[in-house]
């Protein structure tokens, strides 16, 4: 139950940050006591980070049976010999799937941002991509999307890419930076999503800690001249670099310098200093993502103990304790969280429900 365990994480871990945000480390232990001792509140109440994880959610449900009819024209594609999937038929038959992810999505975050719900310390980057979404129902995503913005508030969201089962490669990397795009338009913003998805879904299947940030570097290397166009569209035009190439290169180079530091971090293996000291404060995406995936390396055999020292720390505390919570989750399944800190889960219904599915299909398929 490793998709259960990574939604329900996430949102343990935003809820437990939500109280802490915007605090240095003396200001939390003199409200919640010791880090290692925190306790999730009653009720937990999520925040932005959850609310749009499950819009994400929301919109790649909605367009499963789309993400499989896009493999098969892909596979045919393929078959017959073309490019890419525009050449075959010259139709573009292989855009369906991501002109519908993004109808979707954007349907799904203009929801959010309507929401009288939405009251808890939104982004600017969101509220301000959403509204302009809003506002133009025939205006291309990409003219909405915040080109100048690498906040976390795209990575933050991105867990269900990386938890739902039988994506393509290219699918899942497409998913990552597209539903990261819609809003945060930064390459950087872009890369991080991808390499964020990415690390759910190694340890969904079974990589270990240990291996995983090599294993991440590998990927970013990997991709770093990948610019996934049928997905992005004329996204790079926006944000006015030379090209497409030179565009993606720029948000993988920012990742694969916080992947140095999260290497150095987990060497040091501190685990009593403010983890923001050494990886960054989580604001934007790629320390985010390193902040993260420390606070789970550095206890990667006790769920909790990872998220609370999430929690505890001088940056954006829930983003990084949602994203520690994903990881530690994905990695252990949904026995790593205490049962009576489910029951307090705000959205716990649907956060069990969108895990069950993930969980069966991925038992279920050949």
């Amino acid at each position: 139950m490793t998709a259960t365990g990574a939604m329900l994480g996430l949102a343990i871990g935003d809820a437990m940050g939500f109280p802490t945000e915007f605090n240095d480390i003396r200001g939390i232990l003199a409200k919640c006591g010791p880090w290692r001792e925190m306790d999730l509140p009653a009720p937990a109440f999520i925040t932005d980070d959850t609310q749009m994880t499950l819009a994400v959610a929301r919109a790649l449900h909605r367009s499963a049976a789309q993400i499989a009819q896009d493999a098969d024209t892909l596979d045919a594609d393929n078959t017959q010999g073309a490019e890419n999937p525009r050449d075959a038929r010259g139709t573009g038959r292989g855009d369906v799937l991501p002109r519908e992810t993004a109808r979707l999505l954007r349907e799904q975050f203009i929801a959010w941002f309507e929401s009288p719900d939405n009251n808890r310390a939104p982004g600017n980057t969101c509220l301000t991509a959403c509204r302009t979404l809003r506002a133009d129902a025939g205006l291309p995503w990409q003219r909405a999307s915040i080109t100048g913005s690498k906040g976390c508030g795209a990575n933050m969201r991105v867990a269900p890419v990386g938890l739902v089962p039988g994506l393509t490669g290219e699918q899942r990397a497409g998913l990552a930076q597209l539903q990261s795009g819609l809003t945060h338009g930064h390459p950087t913003g872009l890369a991080a999503s991808d390499l964020t998805a990415r690390a759910v879904r190694l340890l969904n299947e079974g990589t270990s800690p240990a291996a995983l940030p090599a294993a991440l570097r590998h990927y970013a290397h990997q991709q770093r001249g990948v610019h996934h166009e049928r997905w992005l569209g004329d996204l790079w035009a926006q944000a006015g670099d030379a090209g497409p190439g030179a565009y993606i290169a720029r948000g993988w180079d920012d990742c694969l310098a916080a992947l140095d530091r999260l290497d150095a971090a987990v060497a040091a293996g501190d685990r009593e200093t403010d983890p923001c000291l050494a990886t960054g404060a989580g604001w934007i995406a790629e320390e985010a993502l390193a902040t993260g995936l420390l606070c789970f390396l550095l206890f990667p055999d006790d769920p909790v103990t990872a998220v609370r020292r999430a929690a505890c720390t001088s940056g954006d505390s829930d983003s990084l304790a949602c994203l520690t919570g994903a990881f530690a989750g994905a990695r252990h399944g949904a026995g790593a969280w205490p049962a009576g800190w489910i029951e307090r889960l705000e959205h716990r219904d649907e956060l069990l429900a969108f895990g069950a599915l993930w969980d069966a299909a991925a038992t279920t398929r050949p």
